[in-house]
This record gives C-alpha cells, structure tokens and sequence, in this order.
C-alpha cells in the first residue's frame, strides 16, 4: 500500500527497518487481514474489525492491539510505557519482535471468535 510505503519512508534507515519488520511480522501472522492507513499510522484488519496498528515516533514504535490484546499480555507488556490500548516500544531497547508476534495472533484468534459468533448469532436469527 503506498500511503503504507510513504508512511515508513519518511524515517532514519534504522527505523524503516523495524516498521517493516513489524508490518511483515503481521502479514505472516495474518496473512488474510487487510492493510490499510487509519488514524495516520499503518493498521490491519481482519473480517472488517480492527486487528493492530503501529506507528513511529521520536523516541519509540507505538504499538495498538487494542485493549483486549494489552490485558491479554499486561505481565509481559508491564515494562514498558503503556495507555489505554497501546505501548511503547523504546528504540534503545530491542524491539520485542516475539511478543509483537504473540500479540498478533492472540488478536488474529479473538478477531475469528467474534467473528464465528457473530455469524452464528445471525444464522439463528434468520
């Protein structure tokens, strides 16, 4: 996606490089969701919900799973800065690719159970 393309561009090489190594971490982990540029970070979807953004600032990648994916992983997540639904990944630490991973695919999981349910839900209703 170029606004995707332009987005990450913008930043010093060694940034570029993490942001596209998040952005590919989530296609592998769902490879059916759909890229697009929302609120002005990169973000993905799946079955038309929201599934994680991310974005670059000055001093660290933000990273949204939303507030289902942070209470899932809050002991792992608890050292780093934190909001409602979002966390702060310093550049002067590594970037925690794994956990990054673990997030997407709890989220890709709760994303196709509410899915599943809802269509169940609908299917009886007809």
């Amino acid at each position: 996606m170029k606004e995707i393309e332009a987005y990450i561009q913008q930043f010093p090489d060694s940034v570029q490089e993490i942001l596209q190594n998040i952005r590919q971490l989530i296609k592998d982990n769902a490879p059916t969701a759909e890229e697009l540029f929302a609120y002005g970070m990169p973000a993905f979807k799946l079955n038309k919900k929201p599934l994680v953004y991310f974005a670059a600032f000055k001093n660290h990648i933000g990273f949204y799973a939303t507030p289902s994916g942070h209470r899932e992983f809050q002991d792992d997540l608890s050292k780093y800065k934190q909001g409602k639904g979002s966390v702060q990944f310093p550049f002067d630490k590594p970037i925690p690719y794994k956990l990054i991973e673990r997030i997407v695919k709890f989220r890709v999981t709760v994303n196709n159970e509410q899915t599943r349910k809802a269509t169940k839900k609908q299917q009886t209703t007809d």
